[in-house]
């Protein structure tokens, strides 16, 4: 992915760590998914408390990236966040598929949120930049196209013709048509990091993602 220079100057320290997943056989739903998602609860408990969750470092540095950004976390969350705060207040975990439901537990775990598309409904072109005036995003959940603000960051893909899909809004929103589905074989995951938050930390996040997907969808990595 390039990143264009306008956003590593705005956000030095801003990165990804990305790949792909393929020979993926995705389920509704199952028991070693299920029983993931309660050790994963239990560690997440024994870990924080809801009135210290915003503290994070890692949450905080997202926090901040909101703000700056033009999103206010406290009404949007960082996906990651989100998913923490529900377990911390004995919500269960939504069930997705197995993929969504693997990735979104290694999010949780490591505080980076995970992007993910369908690698055949991707052209390969991707690129970080900021939006422009006038365009839209139609995201997983959304009914109606968002205008975006210029000061967003977004991700697109691009085709030989260079048309520019926008794909997600970075780095809490991904786009519908690009979205996992069960008859997802190929996903693409991208650990979205921003300034404060360190390497080793995006790449802990990606490769416990990527494990996660040979493990629980039978997937075979392919960077």
């Amino acid at each position: 992915m390039e990143i264009e220079n306008s956003v590593l100057v705005t956000f030095p320290g801003i990165a990804v760590i990305e790949g792909t997943v393929g020979s993926l056989s995705i389920a509704g739903e199952d028991l070693r998914v299920e029983m993931l998602k309660h050790d994963v609860m239990d560690g997440i408990c024994s870990r924080y408390t809801l009135e210290e969750v915003k503290d994070d470092p890692i949450f905080r540095a997202y926090r901040d990236f909101f703000w700056r950004v033009g999103v206010d976390p406290t009404k949007t969350r960082p996906a990651s966040e989100a998913l923490v705060r529900r377990i911390l207040a004995g919500k269960p975990i939504p069930t997705i598929n197995t993929a969504v439901d693997v990735y979104n537990l290694a999010s949780a775990q490591t505080g980076i949120p995970i992007a993910a598309f369908d690698a055949d409904a991707l052209n390969g072109d991707m690129r970080m930049r900021f939006a422009q005036a006038g365009e839209t995003f139609l995201g997983i959940g959304i009914n109606t196209p968002i205008s975006l603000q210029e000061n967003q960051v977004i991700l697109t893909d691009a085709d030989a013709n260079g048309t520019q899909d926008i794909i997600a809004i970075y780095p809490y929103r991904d786009s519908d048509a690009t979205k996992i589905t069960l008859d997802t074989r190929t996903i693409h995951i991208v650990a979205c990091g921003v300034p404060g938050v360190g390497f080793d930390q995006i790449l802990r996040a990606y490769e416990l993602a990527a494990m996660y997907l040979v493990e629980f969808a039978s997937g075979i990595r392919s960077e």
